[in-house]
């Protein structure tokens, strides 16, 4: 009997897949020690990080959400 790979639950906490099928994240350094920043850093990091111009690394991730 064929088995599938389980889904990694950490990944899945942090990455949303998108509707055309790249992967969203939150990026970090956003929850603390922000007072020595800059509003535009934080305006900055508060935007979501994408994943969709590198294959191999959307790969992994994918393969790690259960998506392939």
């Amino acid at each position: 009997m064929a088995t599938r790979n389980k889904t990694n639950k950490s990944v899945k906490k942090r990455v949303k897949v998108t509707g055309t099928g790249k992967l969203k994240y939150a990026k970090v350094g956003r929850r603390h020690l922000n007072a020595h920043m800059t509003a535009k850093r934080k305006r900055q990091l508060r935007t979501a990080g994408v994943i969709g111009d590198r294959p191999k690394v959307q790969k992994k991730y994918q393969i790690a959400l259960g998506v392939l």
